[in-house]
Formats: C-alpha cells, sequence, structure tokens
C-alpha cells in the first residue's frame, strides 16, 4: 500500500515521500491525535507536530515496521507527551475540565431531545485507551494485531478496551434516550 512512499524514501526523494505520506495519513494522524487528546484545537497543533517529528525521523526509517506502523507510533508518542505537558500547564486537571465538558453537553444537547447522538461527543467521553482502540478498529479499519503493536499490548486486553468502549457508549446512548422518553411523558 505504501510502497510509493517507500520506493521514494529508498531513492532519498524525502520531500516527495513526504509529500506523499502527508496527504495519505494527515486525517488518520488527526484521528488519532483527537482521540487522545480529545479536543480538536490540541489535536490539530500535535498533527502538526507530529508531522515535524516525521519529517526530521524520516532519513533514519528503516523500513523495518509498517509505514502505518511507524507513523502511529510517532503520532502516540507526541500525543502523549503533549497531553503531559498540557495537563502540568492547566489551571484545572484534565479530568475536571473533562467532567465540566461532558456536563455542559448533558445540560444543552439539542442531539439528546432530537434521539441522535454525536458520535464524537460519544468518543470523547470514554478513557483515551478506549477511545484509541475504538478510533484505529472501527474509524481506520486496523487489525487487532496491527492495533495492539501501535498502543504496545496485548490483544487481549484490546479486545477488553473495545468491549468496555461499545458497552458505555450503549449505556449513554440508552441514557439519552431515557431522559428523551421521561421528558416527553411530563
Amino acid at each position: 500500500m505504501d510502497d510509493d512512499i517507500r520506493d521514494r524514501l529508498a531513492e532519498g526523494s524525502f520531500e516527495e515521500g513526504f509529500e506523499l505520506l502527508v496527504h495519505r495519513y494527515k486525517h488518520k494522524v488527526f484521528r488519532l491525535a483527537y482521540s487522545i487528546l480529545g479536543n480538536q484545537a490540541w489535536a490539530e497543533d500535535a498533527a502538526q507536530d507530529i508531522f515535524l517529528q516525521i519529517w526530521k525521523a524520516l532519513p533514519a526509517f528503516r523500513g523495518e515496521a509498517s509505514l502505518s506502523t511507524w507513523i502511529y507510533a510517532v503520532a502516540r508518542n507526541v500525543c502523549l507527551s503533549s497531553r503531559r505537558k498540557l495537563v502540568r500547564h492547566l489551571e484545572t486537571p484534565f479530568e475536571e475540565q473533562s467532567l465540566r465538558r461532558e456536563t455542559a453537553k448533558g445540560l444543552s444537547s439539542d442531539a439528546a431531545s432530537k434521539h441522535t447522538t454525536d458520535v464524537l461527543a460519544l468518543l470523547e467521553r470514554l478513557p483515551a485507551p478506549y477511545r484509541q482502540a475504538v478510533m484505529l478498529f472501527y474509524f481506520e479499519g486496523k487489525s487487532y494485531e496491527n492495533i495492539a503493536e501501535m498502543l504496545d499490548i496485548p490483544i487481549g486486553t484490546l479486545k477488553t478496551y473495545l468491549y468496555r468502549a461499545r458497552k458505555q457508549m450503549a449505556q449513554a446512548i440508552q441514557g439519552l434516550v431515557d431522559s428523551g422518553t421521561s421528558r416527553m411523558t411530563r
């Protein structure tokens, strides 16, 4: 799949290879960053940092892993570092901000009253490991093996994350439906 990029890198055409890489992976990298950071602006900043790191490391890429696995590893590491920095520098702890966002969503959610659900909002409520697993499995179509390698976890743990994520999302949807039904009967 990435043979054209690998060929450019082997030829030493790093600019061409990088352009192809950015074009092919920009959306996937952003979605992964968003799944880890849970904020669009932070994910956009992280995506830029990720591609900067990839650009710097491209000449050293040896091709021992697939290109996508390498990109996801770089992306994951940059995002986790960014998240640690953000948590340290924010006045309010990250968990408290997430709780505030969830509360605000619950109070002003038109989607709940219309029985529609914003998938990204539900994903944002999931713990980061579950969110990453869901994004890679369902949105990126990665296999269990690829995801386990990317996240550096056993396949059994990955399956548990996916199961728990589905369960939490189903409970959240049911809660929205129940709250909408109770409002209609009043």
